[in-house]
């Protein structure tokens, strides 16, 4: 008769106390790396921050304690009076409107002409394309102000002069976005087009139903940067506009500074009167852009 030999709880015990430390050994080590990364971000949002916190509430100010040394971060007598003066002394309810058509009609059109623009150059093997693309990418390479000449010339020749056409059109087509998208899409496995396909669904479908869908974080990506590219744009509004009626908020805060005299409580009102739109469009739309599962609807 054979019997079966059972391990002492001598044997076990070791076994167990190694394979109680090993997590916490991990979760120590995880623990020191969120740390750090933590550290690091929140002294980079000081340092962001500062400037942009120093900015606000020297706009409290009155205009005797801007320069008043020594310097002081928070206003000993606070007041509004710099808004007050910045929204009275220009059409900032015109200005904002204004901006306001300008930047979503132009960002609906960016988004939209870049998403389109990025799903050929990815998902299309064409050498045309590839060539088109890189035209594309060589237009960073060269400075805005090189461009402008020529941008000026052909949308004069439109006919498109001192009208926010002539603002919305040169701005549309962005090598950014399409840049954005392409990468985006190359990420997007090809079985799911090809599993699209087969089930009989046309190119138009695929796009509409399947990609646009997939690529919701990037086009939310996008519009926030291009409502802030074309709020905060100063040098082509000028050049287009000379009717006072049509100013951007941009070119309205530049006609509040004087020629010899800058009365600085009233420009840091209306700059943070600026702001207000975009740290809204921020605050709205930061929660949809997150990542996107590309894999679903595919099994292993």
């Amino acid at each position: 008769m054979t019997t079966t030999e059972i391990p002492s709880p001598a044997d076990v015990g070791p076994v167990r106390k190694v394979s109680k430390k090993r997590p916490r050994r991990v979760a120590s080590g995880g623990l020191r790396q969120a740390v750090s990364a933590t550290t690091l971000l929140w002294i980079m949002a000081c340092l962001y921050g500062f400037p942009v916190l120093w900015f606000v509430l020297s706009s409290l100010k009155p205009a005797s304690d801007l320069f008043s040394y020594p310097l002081t971060l928070v206003p000993h007598n606070p007041t509004l009076s710099g808004f007050r003066a910045a929204w009275d002394s220009a059409n900032f309810s015109q200005y904002f409107i204004n901006t306001a058509i300008v930047c979503v009609i132009t960002t609906i059109l960016t988004v939209g002409v870049s998403c389109c623009t990025g799903y050929a150059l990815a998902k299309y093997d064409n050498k045309w394309l590839k060539a088109f693309f890189l035209c594309i990418l060589a237009t960073t390479m060269l400075p805005g102000e090189v461009m402008l000449a020529p941008e000026f010339l052909v949308v004069r020749n439109l006919g498109l002069y001192n009208s926010f056409a002539g603002i919305i059109l040169p701005a549309v087509l962005t090598a950014t976005g399409c840049f954005m998208f392409r990468q985006f899409f190359l990420t997007v496995p090809d079985e799911l087009v090809e599993a699209a396909r087969i089930d009989g669904a046309k190119e138009l479908s695929i796009f509409l139903r399947i990609m646009v869908p997939l690529s919701r974080p990037i086009m939310l990506t996008l519009a926030i940067l291009s409502f802030q590219w074309r709020w905060n744009d100063y040098i082509w509004p000028l050049l287009m506009l000379n009717d006072p009626n049509k100013f951007t908020v941009q070119i309205g805060i530049q006609s509040i500074v004087g020629a010899q005299n800058i009365n600085w409580s009233v420009l840091l009102g209306a700059s943070v009167i600026s702001m207000i739109p975009l740290i809204a469009v921020f605050l709205v739309f930061q929660r949809y852009v997150m990542g996107a599962d590309i894999n679903a609807g595919l099994k292993d």
